[in-house]
């Protein structure tokens, strides 16, 4: 991904640091363990984009110096493939002599190096993971899966937490109270029981539903 230049063909899409990004790749033609595609019904964009990426990740091993084939692929090539994509980022990670180091909003423009954002570089591994099994390779032995693959994530996320002053944080889900699971089972709560959070019916903390999705969007309105 070139920051001040035309697109290239290996440019990965950062519009934000989410997760699911999209992260676009050049299409290439054959190779081994290419996604087929059904031509009557057309692929959706998910589909689209990961067949993509698998194409592009093949054509990477065709260029490796030497060689790789799927099946000797390992973890560290999949981490050297993601460094390889670093080039065309366009996420600023400043280094520990900035003085912008750790600051969210920096005031002025700096050298540090631009690279791909944690939120892109996960979505793509995951589409990957995905594409490797769909072409036939056992889930055993995908090297998108391998430990080695989700430690170098793990320290890229928190590389760039504190590159950039911007946190990663996990979203915590919330278990189901003893009436939301009473409610989900169709059986009334024990008689003088009441939900936590205030009184029967009362809904203010914001866990008092069966639908997981009502108290994720509940707890998110609360928390705002």
């Amino acid at each position: 991904m070139d920051s001040g230049s035309g697109a290239n063909p290996n440019s990965i899409n950062e519009g934000s640091s989410s997760a699911t990004a999209p992260v676009p790749m050049d299409s290439q033609q054959g190779g081994a363990g290419e996604l087929s595609s059904s031509p009557a019904h057309p692929p959706s964009r998910y589909e689209s984009q990961k067949r993509r990426d698998w194409n592009t990740f093949l054509q990477y091993l065709k260029n490796h110096k030497p060689p790789l084939t799927l099946s000797r692929c390992s973890g560290a090539h999949v981490i050297e493939f993601l460094k390889y994509l670093d080039q065309f980022g366009k996420t600023k990670v400043h280094v520990t002599a900035c003085p912008y180091f750790g600051h969210a909003n920096p005031p002025d423009p700096c050298s540090c190096p631009l690279k791909q954002a944690w939120g892109s570089l996960d979505a793509l591994i995951g589409r990957l993971r995905a594409a490797y099994e769909e072409s036939g390779g056992r889930r055993e032995s995908n090297p998108f899966g391998t430990r080695a693959v989700r430690i170098y994530l793990r320290e890229v996320r928190g590389g760039q937490a504190k590159a950039r002053g911007i946190p990663y944080e996990k979203k915590k889900r919330k278990r189901p109270t003893t009436t939301a699971v009473s409610a989900a089972s169709g059986t009334q709560p024990p008689s003088g029981t009441q939900p936590p959070g205030g009184a029967a019916g009362d809904d203010s903390s914001g866990g008092t539903t069966a639908n997981v999705g009502t108290v994720t969007a509940a707890a998110t309105t609360n928390s705002v």
